[in-house]
């Protein structure tokens, strides 16, 4: 009898443990796939509730700016209130945020709770997801966790848009989000598993520097979400938050030499590995999030795909840097990380040279195959090796904290290439619409002073037949001539967009060279892995 119980205790022991795995697997699928659908259903969300793109763009970005800024405060919160906590409250504010998409009837309820709360709710989660697979599970379980977290990140990225488009076409974008809403349940039905990690270290929160973080962000992000919405005070708004960042530095140096605790130790910093493995993390999700803004809408509004035939253009790039980081995990041999980090960028750079140059002749999304399969390629082997490379000269203690300082780059990244590459698309889109009709021979004076007007208060990326039916009741000449002036004027908009992602791989593929020069870190065994999230 006895012999029965030590044996079935670590069998229920090791079921336990593998059932948890596969429940915060879950959570991170909900988390990397909730972006990919949002992105593939842009035409179906505006024209459901009657918004604009650039509504919609300015949502997405939003909830990636929250995340970031939030995301270190969100660490120290669980400290102090306990991660598995804070993990509950996370899943909970991801819920209410996918469950308002649901049933939103406008952007407004959008903005609120799926983008702010939404966003929180990831803020929160995120830490406290890494603090628990450490907590929760030691030696080869630990490893296994870790990696089957990152495989769940690594498919959703891969099949989001896909999987996105399929529900959106043929059933709708709202059941996409009440299959997140389904999959959280599942995953708090499982709480019971989850066992807290204390927290031993000092119980106190940053304030001044927690302010100073979200102002940072939050004025850059939020200066350029309202230059693309027409807004004012744009740039007392990016002042702000440049300030605020420059501040923070200061504030964190000065504190730390005082022996005043901080949001974040600065040391961090002092490591050039880690500095530039942040640096490189930030520039590789600025590229990510300008090639997600302007690739969907192009599908959307230029080529009028559905958003199957959307997710199904994307699949070559999702597909492409998920086959290739899994690969680059496993065959890269002896090949320095920062040898494969270059290659990553300059194959960025290289896909999106040629996506601007197909943009204006491209009848399909055939025609996007090969740009994508390289930019995907580099993608992929940029997220096989950032994680690994940057955190690795952190000790155990600190890789928490560094891995937060990560984390908050790459959303902060997202977000702005969101952001940044959305707004120049209206401000190109209207500044060469206007030019294109002032020049028109076929536009009558108040027709060019109409068309200026409308594009001075509010210019929008709309599709061809959108335009047809609103030009309708004017004469056919002129109808052509400004479905003419669309057509030119929205490609050159989408290749300008285009080149915050080709700057940013630029700027790393200098970077990258910088990095060749240093030592290799060793990889650090608390870092799990891949950095999919």
């Amino acid at each position: 009898m006895a012999h029965d119980v030590t044996t079935t205790v670590p069998a229920r022991a090791g079921a336990s443990e593998r059932r948890l795995a596969v429940l915060l697997a879950m959570a991170m699928f909900v988390l990397v796939v909730d972006t990919s659908i949002m992105n593939v259903s842009i035409s179906a969300v505006v024209h459901d509730l009657g918004t604009t793109v650039s509504g919609v763009q300015s949502a997405i970005a939003l909830e990636a700016l929250v995340s970031a800024a939030f995301i270190l405060i969100g660490s120290k919160v669980g400290d102090l209130i306990g991660r598995k906590r804070a993990y509950v409250l996370g899943l909970l504010g991801y819920g209410v945020g996918a469950l308002a998409m649901a049933f939103a009837q406008s952007l407004t309820a959008i903005i609120i709770f799926w983008a702010i709360v939404g966003g929180l709710g990831a803020s929160l989660l995120l830490p406290a997801m890494q603090s628990l697979i450490h907590g929760n599970f030691t030696g080869a379980a630990q490893k296994k966790a870790y990696a089957l977290v990152g495989a769940a990140a690594a498919i959703a990225a891969a099949v989001g848009p896909l999987l996105g488009g399929f529900i959106t076409t043929y059933l709708s974008w709202r059941v996409a989000f009440l299959f997140e809403d389904l999959v959280i349940l599942v995953v708090l039905s499982g709480i019971k598993l989850v066992q807290d990690a204390p927290y031993t270290g000092p119980r106190h929160i940053d304030l001044f520097g927690a302010a100073l973080s979200v102002l940072g962000m939050g004025g850059v992000v939020l200066g350029i979400l309202v230059w693309q919405e027409g807004g004012d005070y744009v740039l007392a708004l990016i002042l702000i938050g440049l300030v605020a960042l420059v501040a923070l530095a200061y504030w964190l140096v000065r504190s730390k030499q005082r022996g005043m605790f901080t949001l974040l130790d600065p040391d961090l910093f002092k490591s050039n590995g880690f500095r530039i493995g942040v640096s490189q993390q930030l520039l590789q999700q600025i590229g990510l999030g300008g090639l997600m803004i302007a690739l969907p809408i192009y599908l959307q509004m230029v080529l009028e795909y559905n958003a199957m035939q959307a997710g199904l253009s994307l699949a070559p790039l999702s597909l492409t840097m998920f086959a290739v980081a899994i690969l680059a995990g496993k065959k890269t041999g002896n090949r320095r990380p920062a040898s494969l980090v270059r290659a990553g960028f300059a194959l960025l750079a290289a896909g999106t040279i040629i996506l601007i140059a197909v943009v204006p002749r491209a009848s399909s999304g055939w025609a996007l195959v090969a740009p994508l399969v390289i930019a995907g390629s580099g993608l992929g082997l940029l997220v096989s090796q950032l994680n690994n490379y940057t955190l690795g000269p952190i000790s155990e203690e600190r890789v928490s904290e560094g891995a937060g300082v990560n984390s908050a780059a790459g959303s902060f990244g997202l977000s702005f290439g969101l952001a940044f590459a959305g707004a120049i698309m209206l401000a190109t889109l209207s500044f060469t619409f206007t030019n294109l009709a002032n020049a028109s021979t076929v536009l009558r004076p108040a027709e060019q002073k109409q068309v200026a007007h409308t594009l001075e208060h509010d210019a929008q990326v709309i599709s061809t037949t959108q335009l047809e039916q609103l030009l309708a009741h004017k004469p056919q000449s002129t109808q052509d001539e400004i479905v003419r002036i669309n057509t030119k004027a929205r490609h050159r908009a989408l290749q300008v967009a285009l080149l915050v992602p080709l700057l940013a791989a630029l700027a790393g593929l200098a970077n990258a060279f910088r990095m060749v020069k240093l030592p290799d870190p060793a990889p650090s065994a608390a870092t799990g892995g891949t950095d999919w999230a």
